[in-house]
């Protein structure tokens, strides 16, 4: 009821509602005149027959007959009347049963039912709103983004150009912003000038259209896009993008970085004010099947383990810990620190049998370059004909076919398949196929949409880079470059203050880790940073602590202290 008045407004200034009322009030006008005429005509056929009703009695037989009720309590009885009444039946079922209801419904229901959506929907962000985050479209990486946005306490809003589009979003409760995202008008009502991020997500030519409107509105606000194709880049560019991402190259990079015999060297992943984060690969190294205290990696090069995954499953390490082969370590240090690593464990090893890549897409092709640059052998298979680009490295075939997948090596040695698809629902099924062909391949899949990872995981995946996950992360981490880093799904780095419940204490007498699952990376003092702290050590209220944990337990830690 709160929304009334606002529908009203709506339902009677809009130009086209009005005149859908003015075609309405016709058509009633056109049955009403009807009614009326068979009335009459009730009369004189009645009077023909030799029998007299009231007017009541003829507007009555007329609508029963029309609305096909038909009591039979007055009936005809010459051939006359009888044909009289079936052509009133007739019309009756034509007006009433037919058009009434699609006219009812096209002129007035469905208006109504808009207003409702419209004044629903807000079209203009409150005064005094600021750091806000704009998004312009509600696709795959803004439902990852509008999460981690809810989780670390930004305000953001979606815009889109539907009514009905955005009543869904409501319903869901998605804050949405009904406007047109060619028109200054609808940033100036966003306070785009006073937004902490514009974030245009929808295809490269309206990226283009709607990074121009924005800039004609602010020339200081970051916006930051996504480009399906190279060439757009520096398109976006000069229309006015801060920043510009190739989500689904970088996806094909990373997933190509993460095949086995490309390196076993710490690939750093972040950095976090001192402290350089990176991922380390157990496969083939000297610690692999090692338990952790006894895997000497603190005592060689100094960097500390701060987490292991697992097939997607992040656990904070205990010393008894054994490191598996498809174990990815997570680990903490200084650039010194990691030289000695890459010393210590950096080796490659090279394989005879090429790297698999299933799908010749954006993703398939960025991975396939990335290895053709690190000197990996890699076959691509691709049932496009149109994808093909190299015809000793591509295989035209449908890669659930064995025969496609044995002339690209599976059946080999070959040490990772690459699933590529955006489709997740194919990457579902060719994870399991994989994994039944070559029950110890390394498997690496893409994620399209964020909640099919762990499905993924329990089907056979060694690792899944989730596009949707990836996009939202670069995104957070510009909006808190010094105070957040988002590694992977659902896994961060963050800094918190000593609180005063803290100071005083040692690490160990404030039970953090068993506390809330986070683990203490480094304490900063000043402009010093202490690695991996003694654990007996005493905090002091003016330092700041380093942690890594699950967006789960970055939550509790901040419940608690």
């Amino acid at each position: 009821m709160k929304y009334l008045p606002s529908q009203l407004t709506y339902f009677l200034q809009n130009k086209t509602l009005k005149k859908n009322i003015r075609n309405l009030r016709t058509f009633l006008l056109v049955i009403a005149a009807t009614i009326s005429g068979y009335s009459v005509l009730f009369h004189f056929l009645m009077e023909y027959e030799g029998r007299e009703y009231s007017w009541i009695t003829g507007i009555y037989w007329t609508l029963t007959v029309m609305s096909t009720l038909g009591f039979g309590d007055i009936t005809f009885h010459t051939d006359l009347g009888l044909i009289f009444s079936m052509v009133v039946l007739l019309s009756g079922v034509v007006f009433l049963l037919i058009m009434l209801p699609f006219t009812f419904i096209r002129f007035f229901y469905a208006p109504w039912l808009e207003s409702q959506a419209q004044s629903r929907t807000p079209r203009e962000l409150p005064e005094g709103t600021r750091e806000h985050i704009i998004i312009t479209n509600y696709e795959d990486i803004a439902v990852s983004l509008i999460k981690k946005l809810e989780q670390n306490g930004f305000s953001y809003v979606v815009v889109v150009q539907d009514a009905q589009a955005a009543s869904d979003l409501l319903d869901m409760n998605i804050k949405v912003i009904i406007g047109e995202l060619d028109t200054p008008e609808t940033f100036r009502k966003l306070k785009a000038e006073k937004a902490a991020l514009v974030f245009v997500n929808n295809d490269d030519m309206i990226n283009t259209n709607i990074i121009a409107t924005v800039r004609a509105v602010s020339d200081t606000v970051p916006v930051v896009t996504v480009a399906d194709i190279f060439d757009s880049v520096d398109i976006l560019e000069l229309a006015g993008a801060t920043q510009v991402f190739q989500i689904t190259r970088m996806l094909g990079i990373t997933m190509a970085h993460h095949a086995l015999g490309v390196s076993t060297k710490a690939n750093i992943v972040g950095a976090f004010g001192g402290v350089l984060i990176a991922e380390a690969y157990a496969a083939r190294t000297p610690y692999e099947g090692k338990e952790l205290i006894k895997s000497g990696l603190r005592q060689k090069t100094g960097v500390i383990v701060v987490g292991i995954w697992q097939r997607g499953v992040f656990e904070i390490p205990r010393p008894q810990k054994v490191i598996q082969p498809n174990s990815i370590l997570l680990l903490a240090g200084s650039e010194e620190h990691f030289r000695k690593y890459d010393d210590y464990a950096g080796h490659s090893r090279k394989y005879e049998a090429p790297v698999v890549i299933l799908g010749g897409g954006r993703v398939g092709q960025a991975a396939a370059e990335t290895l053709e640059e690190l000197g990996i052998d890699y076959r691509v298979v691709e049932k496009n004909s149109s994808l093909i680009k190299d015809s000793s490295k591509y295989i035209l075939g449908d890669a659930a076919d064995i025969h496609a997948l044995e002339r690209a090596g599976i059946s080999a040695e070959s040490p990772t398949v690459l699933i590529t698809s955006h489709d997740d629902d194919i990457n579902i099924y060719l994870t399991i196929y994989c994994r039944k062909l070559r029950p110890n391949i390394q498997i690496i899949s893409r994620a399209t949409r964020d909640r099919n990872i762990s499905k993924l995981y329990s089907v056979g995946a060694d690792i899944v880079m989730s596009y949707a996950s990836m996009g939202a992360n670069k995104i957070l981490n510009i909006l808190k470059p010094d105070e957040i880093l988002m590694l992977a799904e659902g896994l961060n780095v963050f800094r918190a203050r000593v609180s005063s419940s803290m100071a005083g204490k040692s690490l160990s007498e404030n039970h953090i880790r068993r506390s809330t699952g986070c683990n203490v990376i480094a304490i900063r003092s000043g402009d010093s940073y202490s690695i991996n702290p003694d654990p007996a050590v005493k905090l002091k209220q003016e330092e700041e602590l380093i942690l890594i944990g699950t967006a789960e337990a970055e939550r509790e830690f901040k419940r608690l202290f």
